[in-house]
């Protein structure tokens, strides 16, 4: 007979006489992770990734070489296995400047594809890049208008000139899809039967939504306020994300199957208990909706509002009456949007307090100087000391004059005052934004940490309470970016799918190899202007709550997107070396040590080699030898110096090669690129 029959991992096969253990493994679904191993080329056992051990022998073996024998008992993740494996991917990785994702990618809480979309746009095809937006982010026509946008940040076109507009792309793109008559909505799982509840519809809870619903479980969505959105609907002003573009992106999500209560209030209309009770798993995503106090003497007279409250009031179409005269507190992007909203609901004179000056104000530059060009006056190195008022009214502001001392923990110059100066200012309206707190009443059954926040695992988003999870603003570290908020609830939606399957995973971020680029190295690059947002004049604009931006032309965003200068490496989705090097926990630093010097070899006319890539596995050279028969490539040099070179002798080996690409088919890593 020519078979046999053996067990590997616990599992009783049966196999031919003369399959090596990765083979024989492989036919019966077991994979054994392996760099240096082709189906094409002779054995050659070079990688040492692919060890596994066997009962009664002493040594471990190499599964793509070992030969099967009958009764033989394998386990290819045991102990010594593992750690073997693991110090081969953490030698390999130690000098391995592969640059898997690009800066924008790392840079953004949710790990949005920033580079894949952006191509996608360069290339005309929006609805791909909405499709690739979406495996991270279910809102991009919202979060493109309101986003910080750190991804830019990060982007080293910058070190040639100006990063690319991302954001503002991510819009362009998703504006494209929504105004299609089919726009993209992913497709579903089939049902699992399983039922979540998310309490919050803001940011968080959509996210999570989204992605359980796409798991396949009945998602419910429960929410105090008239309508989902949460801070994108009742905390960011109308003119700059219109809620018509945010009511179809959340429809998209309800077409997913996911039912939305409006005006439920937990601990009112239902209880916290009821809910747990009654769904397989919890998520708590309820935000920070609480202004805090600037713990000013006069806080509590009549016209000191905080700056959540104030939007919150005007985006619900309440009657707000504010007076001639308002000053804003504070000096990030809630207190831009609360003057600019103040000058649109008729305040004649407004202005903003902050005890640092414009260089330390953490709101965005383009937030200050649109609230400039609106007539906001700005009162930078002051800070409220006390509110004065008659008849229980506030009329006046006391302010002490601060100047700037040693820097802070966060690196800014911490305000300093100046002894015995104040000014005064006459007002009818102070609005606080100056932050945000989370009001957990109702939700008294979940343990909060020392600043009164909701706690939660920092792996596993679950709480104290069993199948009850939480994410965003009202968690840890409190209020955040959207885009924050967004990435953790895409993470907790993975770790709740497995929950509910029975095994409850910890998100882990996915291990990558990072490459330091300087402007010497792109001081080759043409200098292309970044595309400028067009928008309403200052004089138009102020009037009303119509959009301010009026959106990228066609021209204008494929132009913008050519920009980019596709940063991480073009194999990242299927390099081998990446997916073993995530499959168990790594610290490729302790065998840090001196780097080889990479380089970019471009003789192979089609293919682009890039040295900084190879880890010397030699699957190119066996191919380009034992398939194409052409022996181009060759190891040169010796030990640690050894590269891998291509040697032409003559041009019909040169036109052979241009055809050929057999090698960067078979590389395990993305060294090798195709070109043309």
């Amino acid at each position: 007979m020519n078979e046999i029959k053996l067990t590997i991992n616990g599992k009783e096969i049966v196999a031919s006489k003369g399959d090596t253990i990765l083979k024989a493994a492989r036919d019966n679904g077991i994979d054994i992770p392996t760099l240096c191993h082709h189906e094409s080329v002779k054995v050659f056992g070079a990688c040492g990734i692919c060890v596994v051990e066997a009962e009664g022998i002493p040594k471990l073996l190499r599964a793509c070489s070992a030969i099967v024998s009958e009764g033989m008992v394998v386990n290819t993740e045991s102990d010594r296995a593992v750690k073997a494996r693991r110090v081969a991917l953490e030698l390999l990785m130690s000098d391995h400047k592969g640059d898997c994702l690009g800066p924008c990618v790392l840079n953004c809480p949710a790990g949005t594809n920033c580079q894949g979309y952006v191509k996608k746009i360069a290339e005309g095809d929006d609805r791909e890049a909405v499709r690739i937006i979406k495996e991270k982010l279910p809102l991009p026509a919202s979060i493109g208008r309101v986003c910080p946008h750190p991804c830019e940040t990060a982007c080293r076109r910058a070190l040639v000139e100006e990063p690319i507009s991302i954001a503002f792309l991510k819009y362009f793109a998703a504006d494209n899809d929504l105004a299609s008559d089919n726009p993209y909505k992913p497709e579903v799982k089939e049902s699992t039967g399983k039922t979540v509840a998310v309490i919050g519809g803001g940011p968080a809870g959509l996210t999570a939504a989204n992605f359980l619903a796409i798991a396949g479980h009945k998602v419910t969505i429960f929410d105090a306020m008239p309508k989902m959105g949460g801070m994108l609907r009742y905390g960011i002003p109308e003119y700059r994300l219109p809620k018509d573009v945010l009511d179809k992106e959340i429809s998209l999500i309800a077409d997913l199957g996911v039912e939305m209560k409006n005006n439920v209030k937990v601990g009112k209309d239902i209880s916290f208990e009821d809910i747990t009770k009654n769904f397989d798993a919890t998520l708590v995503a309820i935000g920070a909706w609480s202004s805090m106090s600037t713990r000013t003497k006069g806080e509590e007279l009549e016209g000191v509002v905080g700056g959540i409250d104030f939007l919150r009031r005007v985006a619900l179409h309440e009657e707000v009456s504010i007076g001639k005269n308002v000053a804003v507190v504070g000096g990030g992007n809630t207190a831009m949007d609360a003057c600019r909203t103040a000058v649109r609901v008729g305040a004649e004179n407004v202005y903003v307090i902050y005890r640092r000056t414009r260089a330390e104000m953490p709101a965005e530059d383009i937030e200050i100087e649109e609230a400039m060009e609106e007539g906001v006056q700005f009162l930078f190195l002051t800070n409220p000391d006390e509110y004065l008022g008659e008849n229980g009214k506030v009329t006046q502001v006391k302010l002490q004059v601060m100047e700037l001392g040693e820097p802070d923990a966060s690196g800014r110059r911490s305000p300093v005052p100046v002894e015995g100066e104040f000014k005064y200012l006459d007002v009818d309206t102070v609005i606080a934004a100056i932050g945000q707190k989370v009001n957990v009443e109702g939700f008294e059954a979940i343990e909060l940490n020392q600043r009164g926040i909701i706690s939660a695992d920092e792996y596993t988003f679950r709480t104290n309470l069993e199948g009850v999870f939480a994410v965003g603003d009202a968690t840890n570290r409190g209020a955040s970016i959207a885009i924050a908020a967004i990435g953790e609830a895409q993470k907790a939606a993975g770790v709740i799918d497995s929950y509910l399957k029975g095994d409850c995973i910890p998100y882990t971020a996915p291990f990558v190899s990072k490459k330091e680029v300087t402007a010497e190295d792109l001081a080759d690059r043409e200098k292309l202007p970044r595309a400028k947002m067009p928008h309403r004049s200052p004089e138009e604009r102020k009037h009303d709550f119509k959009e301010i931006n009026l959106g990228f032309s066609e021209d204008a965003a494929r132009a913008e997107a050519k920009r980019c200068l596709e940063c991480g490496c073009h194999d990242y989705e299927d390099c081998s070396l990446i997916r073993h090097a995530n499959r168990y926990p790594l610290n490729p630093s302790r065998f840090m040590g001196e780097l080889h010097k990479g380089f970019l070899e471009q003789k192979l006319v089609s293919i682009e080699r890039n040295q900084d890539k190879c880890i010397l596995c030699g699957l190119c050279v066996r191919v380009c030898d034992e398939v194409a028969g052409k022996g181009i490539l060759g190891f040169v040099g010796r030990g640690f110096d050894t590269v891998i070179k291509p040697e032409f002798n003559n041009p019909d080996t040169i036109a052979c090669c241009i055809t050929c690409k057999k090698c960067a088919e078979a590389c395990p890593t993305g060294a090798l690129k195709i070109l043309k």
